[in-house]
């Protein structure tokens, strides 16, 4: 039997509240490490917030996923289940810079507010 609980974790010094089965506990508190420490480096590179901080780390993460370390992103393998075998990795990334770019835009129209 798979029974739900909650826990309590902590991102870049906000408390977020996540349902969680007991067995995956450790799991999940590597991970929310894991992500703390991507968001703490990518907000120091960027000087990034908010929910441009966390897409960009969302972006980050799933190119790790992707494109595996010491492999050119040309050779890199894609999921064993075929998943992305229309998979165009250099549309992705053209599509990727162009979300970044749109987000820089619209940051800057934002900072013009304050």
């Amino acid at each position: 039997m798979n029974i739900q609980s909650s826990l309590d974790i902590t991102l870049l010094g906000r408390e977020y509240r996540v349902a969680c089965p007991p067995e995956e506990r450790e799991s999940l508190l590597a991970a929310v490490a894991y992500v703390g420490v991507k968001m703490a480096d990518i907000a120091a590179k960027t000087k990034s917030t908010g929910e441009r901080l966390a897409v960009m780390t969302a972006l980050n993460l799933a190119h790790e996923l992707l494109v595996p370390k010491g492999q050119p992103e040309e050779a890199s393998a894609l999921p064993a289940d075929g998943s992305f075998d229309a998979f165009d990795r250099q549309e992705f990334a053209r599509r990727i810079d162009a979300i970044e770019a749109r987000l820089d835009a619209a940051m800057a129209e934002q900072d013009k507010l304050f």
